[in-house]
């Protein structure tokens, strides 16, 4: 198996810690909360963490890398290649 390398953006221990975010849930979430949170930093950056823990880690992306991800999701969806 191959090690994964670091990532290159930060993240949080305890998005608990990220006060004053208003984190959303998608609206194609269902009742057992698998799924993702996303919410704006006054940093601009993007938190993201799992909606089962929240108080579990959150990654951060800058605005635009996360914009880029979203766009690339919407447009051609994530493949398995």
């Amino acid at each position: 198996m191959t090690a994964l390398s670091p990532s290159p953006f930060g993240h949080v221990s305890n998005s608990a810690t990220l006060a004053g975010v208003a984190w959303r849930r998608s609206s194609h979430s269902t009742a057992a909360n698998n799924c993702v949170e996303a919410g704006v930093l006054p940093s601009g950056e993007v938190a993201v963490r799992d909606s089962k823990d929240v108080t579990g880690p959150a990654l951060l992306f800058p605005p635009g890398v996360w914009g880029a991800f979203v766009r690339a999701l919407a447009d051609e969806g994530l493949s398995a290649s």
